[in-house]
């Protein structure tokens, strides 16, 4: 699965804006009053300005072999999350390892090292080193229930997980990352988890879906916005 884009909200798009585009050095595709469309290498981040934001928690995929050049480089930009004392997070179970930080909205945005993707890279790390979103956080009250809407419209497949408490549904490349909120919180610092509304187009076996989550519901949607 790839995402193409996603939109997401905030209460304070100026501040984002200047994070993304000044602190991190993204570049702004297109900008306006209400909201701004910012390059995460293959993907597109939209934030647009909606009083009824509650926090989300994304991830970025990094090259296979960069994670310490990546702690290094968005240390002198943020502050990292730790779960006590690792600023690299090993998850083994992935082969993977993981940085977070917060930006201006608490959202918990995360550098992801994926070993299996094999993306070596021989470059400095920097912003263009950032290559794609790659997960978003779908914090739902019936996970199966979730997944089988997901499946249905875009046949899309679980990665890990059960239906209990956590499940992976995509892969390496593109996750949606569906925990029980009732049962659990965001790591590395226990935050609580919103079903934040977003819209997401992506590609999955050679079709492009755009969809949208709102109040614990998926739907397609189809428009330019």
């Amino acid at each position: 699965m790839k995402i193409l884009a996603l939109k997401i909200y905030t209460k304070h798009l100026s501040d984002q804006i200047d994070f993304y585009s000044n602190k991190i050095g993204l570049d702004i595709i297109e900008k306006s009053e209400n909201q701004a469309d910012l390059k995460i290498g293959n993907s597109i981040l939209r934030i647009v300005q909606n009083d009824s934001f509650q926090p989300y928690h994304f991830a970025i995929n990094i090259p296979c072999n960069q994670e310490t050049e990546a702690l290094e480089w968005i240390k002198k930009r943020v502050k990292i999350l730790t779960d006590g004392q690792n600023e690299i997070h090993d998850f083994d179970f992935w082969n993977a390892k993981a940085i977070y930080f917060y930006d201006p909205d608490k959202n918990i945005a995360e550098l992801i090292a994926r070993k299996n993707l094999n993306n070596v890279s021989d470059k400095d790390f920097n912003v263009n080193s950032l290559l794609q979103i790659s997960e978003i956080g779908m914090p739902v009250s019936d996970i199966k229930t979730t997944f089988n809407a997901l499946n249905k419209i875009s046949n899309v497949q679980k990665f890990d997980g059960g239906f209990e408490r956590f499940l992976a549904i995509g892969d390496e490349n593109g996750l949606f990352i569906c925990i029980n909120k009732n049962a659990r919180d965001w790591y590395p610092k226990d935050d609580k988890a919103y079903s934040s509304a977003f819209e997401i187009k992506f590609e999955e076996n050679g079709k492009q879906f755009e969809l949208e989550f709102l109040n614990e519901e998926i739907k397609t949607v189809n428009n330019d916005s």
